[in-house]
């Protein structure tokens, strides 16, 4: 796939199927009465027997007959779903219908994107310039009407996804997939999301956004963008994936919107173990668990610069009586015998910002890449938008209005995720079988219901009767078990529950003049946690972490908790002790999915897989950085180096029995040793250290893990390079279940041996380079390869600053210069056009994968009219 073309559904593929189609079979479809002519144009034998026997009336008759059955069948079975495979076909007769069917979505090259709306409810006049990459420039004469046309954007252009994944947030895919074989996950999707109280905390948020006048001024006004595009659709002129799934989209409303920021938070609430932390402590003494996973990382560069002083505690932090007995209740000895397979942990984000004390122009570049699941359509849509009140440019969600991370004429922003532990477990003691009544404090409390009802395509519905307690909604228990099957009940204490308003951070952001004004706007973020680092032209760089944290004691929250003891219970943070870093000397602020602070902090920051080695990367990189451009920041932001392997080789060729390789072994051996370190897609070297170390992981930690048959917590790279640094006599690296005592030297070179067949099968086709390697691509949010991007041969990896691995990446590069004329730069895998059909669709991603920017600049109204551009919307008030 080559020239930013979709695999086996390429624009030229569509109107070649088109056309074709057409010529044969146009009239039947047009015509129901024109099937005679075109069963003789299909079947000429058959024709030929009908005209030697027209003087047969019976025979006539009965081809009359066998004609009209024929017809008959086609039509049912055209407008009937097929079950193939397990799987549900579209309609046919619709799908393949030339005036409905997805030909319909094939867009002529050269396409212009003209149009006019009038409405009564619009108050003045709106423009949109298309650029030449299909990005909207909005000139609204006032905010309500710019929020209109962006949500009138978003639906022409990404109707399916916006509503797609509103449908995942609120637990509805069975609508959409049925209970087939083949969407069991559906209906499981659906429960889970449900139980999580998506829609409870959603509603919440939403009370919370209409409850202030200038949000739901912008959600009103967002939605009815929205419904104006959605109410001017044909059958014809659905996306794509609604006449293969063969639904409707229906009328867009403002919890919508509340639902797909509930999914964000979802997305990126910090990592989440209880479970498999609770099951760690009945497998792991005390010492053994601490060793595995240790709070805090040795020599990690936080967000906050240790040795920053902290202000006296505002919560004072009370351990309950009862802790040791219910909580810290750690296995006294280990038993043996099943690896439990943990997921790859996900990536996370970088952003920085550097003062103009190191740049070449003086001024403050802000760089922000978040690493997230790459999808097609893509998660962002570009956009400008300019009122009589502010000008932005940067990305925004399909689904709401605003923008969310990008830059005006004063400032830029960027995100990171923070990564704290959010969402906590409570076990809930009912009083009966009816779960009428709960123990809290020990007394019994009566228990809310939230009545659920979960619609199945061609199913029966099925009713949900969810509890709710003090601490959230109920969400294992006897009928829908925790992943440790202990058929309890567990209520799930979640921070994105409450009634907290997001979407006011970005509209105020949008506005930002100045670090105060950024720092009102980032007050009332609750949820996800997340790194903001800021910018402006005034010359101000800042990073804060924020959102609402627990004040918790050390390992509060790691494991399933008491929900009958109220001491338990944590308040949050205040936030005037989430810090603020402003200004710093040393003259750059970053982050990258660190811990915030050093283990000094009064806090607990529970939470799983905080990044060391991007985070050391990028504060080693800037602090010997001057005279920096936006290049050598594009430079930097795509930058390969592996500093793991950095760190770990030195360790592993001292471990390894270099005596002991053949002369095949040796060979590739040789190929890591001279390795550059860089995860360059050309480079062998590692795909070599990357199968080598998961094969030291394995077998460094597979004979203890496999105490349990249930989940336990992935142990962090950290924490295996820290022992082959510093503890060469490993408590770890013995197998148990031998009668000789292993050490490191035998665990690294039994890993070497056994990674040697799967490096020569690579090598043989070829696919020992790493950016074939690894294999990585943008997949379509329905997973459909020939809707998708596969077989990116792009560096990269997990512990580089450049973090593409397989699915997972950079969403999102931006690089803004705050000099006087703004000079930014921006680029996402995907396109501007939902549509599989468009040139629009995937056009980024070939740039993207090598590295490359496009330049982004808010355009006046006047400068744009004089750009090359592929058309004009209007919107007018009647």
């Amino acid at each position: 796939m080559t020239n930013g073309k979709t695999e086996g559904f390429s624009l030229q593929r569509l109107i070649l199927y088109n056309r074709l189609y057409k010529t044969s079979a146009v009239a039947y479809w047009r015509e129901p009465s024109c099937f005679f002519s075109s069963l003789c144009t299909i079947n000429p034998a058959l024709c030929a027997f009908s005209v030697l026997s027209s003087q047969n009336l019976v025979m006539r008759i009965v081809f009359f007959l066998l004609s009209a059955a024929i017809t008959i069948a086609l039509i049912v079975v055209l407008n009937t779903p097929l079950t193939i495979a397990g799987s549900k076909t579209p309609r046919l007769g619709y799908f393949l219908s030339p005036q409905k069917g997805f030909w319909q979505n094939a867009e002529a090259a050269g396409s212009v994107f003209n149009g006019a709306v009038k409405l009564p409810s619009l108050r003045g006049k709106t423009e949109v310039y298309f650029d030449d990459r299909l990005v909207p420039h909005v000139y609204a004469d006032n905010d309500a009407d710019a929020y209109f046309a962006e949500g009138y954007l978003h639906a022409k252009f990404r109707l399916w996804q916006m509503e797609f994944q509103t449908y995942v947030a609120a637990g509805r895919l069975s609508e959409i997939l049925g209970n087939t074989a083949n969407a069991e996950g559906a209906l499981a999707n659906d429960i889970r999301f449900r139980r999580m109280g998506m829609v409870y905390g959603a509603q919440n948020s939403l009370r919370a956004m209409e409850a202030d006048p200038q949000t739901k001024q912008a959600l009103d006004a967002y939605t009815d963008g929205v419904n104006t595009y959605i109410n001017c659709l044909g059958d014809g002129d659905y996306p794509l994936e609604y006449k293969l799934l063969d639904y409707k989209p229906e009328p867009w409303t403002n919890i919508k919107s509340a639902l797909f920021l509930k999914y964000m938070s979802y997305d990126l609430t910090g990592g989440e173990n209880d479970f498999e932390m609770t099951n760690a402590k009945s497998v792991f003494t005390k010492a053994q668990f601490e060793k595995l996973f240790p709070y805090g990382q040795d020599s990690v560069q936080n967000i906050i610069p240790k040795g920053t002083p902290f202000k006296k505690p505002g919560i004072a932090l009370k351990i309950p009586e009862t802790a040791d007995s219910l909580y810290f209740d750690y296995k006294d000895s280990v038993v043996v015998p099943g690896m439990q397979n943990k997921p790859d942990k996900h990536n996370g984000s970088n952003n920085w910002a550097v003062s103009g004390a190191k740049t070449r122009s003086g001024r403050p570049i802000l760089c922000n890449d978040p690493h997230l699941g790459l999808n097609l359509p893509s998660l962002w849509y570009e956009i400008q938008i300019s009122t009589p009140n502010y000008n932005v440019y940067g990305v925004s969600f399909p689904g709401t209005p605003a923008v969310v991370i990008g830059f005006n004429d004063d400032c830029a922003w960027g995100v990171t995720n923070a990564g704290r532990d959010v969402k906590d477990y409570y076990e809930v003691k009912f009083q009966d079988s009816t779960m009428q009544h709960y123990l809290y404090n020990y007394e019994w409390k009566k228990t809310e219901f939230i009545t659920d009802t979960i619609k199945v395509k061609g199913s029966p519905d099925r009713l949900e009767n969810l509890p709710v307690t003090v601490w959230g909604p109920v969400m294992y228990d006897k009928d829908y078990p925790d992943m440790l099957n202990t058929h309890k009940a567990y209520a799930i204490h979640w921070s994105a529950h409450k009634s907290t308003n997001e979407l006011k951070t970005f509209m105020l952001l949008n506005r930002a003049k100045n670090i105060n004004d950024y720092k009102n706007a980032i007050d009332g973020f609750k949820c996800p946690g997340q790194n903001f680092v800021f910018a402006s032209k005034s010359g101000d760089i800042a990073i804060k972490e924020q959102g609402s944290f627990g004040a918790k004691w050390r390992r509060q929250g790691d494991f399933v908790m008491p929900g009958w003891d109220s001491s338990y219970a944590y308040q949050d943070i205040p936030d005037s002790e989430n810090i603020i870093l402003q200004n710093p000397a040393r003259g750059y602020v970053s982050s990258a999915n660190q811990y915030a602070y050093d283990t000094a902090y009064p806090y607990y920051m529970g939470g799983t897989n905080f990044e060391y080695f991007r985070a050391n990367s990028i504060n080693r990189s800037l602090a010997n950085m001057w005279d920096i451009t936006p290049t050598d920041m594009q430079q930097m932001q795509t930058d390969n180096y592996n500093l793991l392997a950095e760190m770990a080789r030195p360790a592993l060729l001292k471990y390894l029995y270099d005596s002991l390789l053949t002369g095949e072994e040796e060979k590739y051996m040789e190929i890591f040793r001279s390795w550059n370190l860089r995860n360059d897609s050309t480079e062998q070297g590692p795909a070599i250290f990357t199968t080598w170390w998961d094969n030291i992981m394995e077998g460094t930690y597979k004979d203890e893990f496999s105490a349990s048959h249930l989940p336990l917590p992935e142990v962090d790279g950290t924490t295996l390079l820290h022992a082959l640094l510093k503890e060469p006599t490993y408590i770890f690296a013995d197998d148990i279940n031998t009668l000789q005592k292993e050490s490191f030297r035998d665990i690294v070179t039994t890993a070497f041996k056994k990674i040697i067949p799967v490096l020569k099968k690579k090598e043989k086709e070829n696919n020992l380079a790493w950016g074939r390697f690894k294999d990585g691509g943008v997949r379509h949010l329905l997973r459909i390869p020939a809707l998708s991007r596969l077989h990116l041969s792009a560096g990269g990896g997990e512990n580089v600053i450049n973090a593409f691995t397989k699915y997972h990446g950079p969403s999102w590069r931006m690089i803004v210069q705050l000099t006087d004329v703004t000079e930014a730069y921006g680029l996402y895998p995907g396109g501007q056009n939902g549509n599989p059909g468009s040139q629009y669709y995937d056009t980024f991603i070939d740039k993207w994968a090598t590295g490359k920017y496009y330049r982004v600049k808010i355009f006046s109204k006047g400068e744009m009219a004089k750009q090359k551009n592929l058309g004009v919307f209007t919107f007018n008030k009647e």
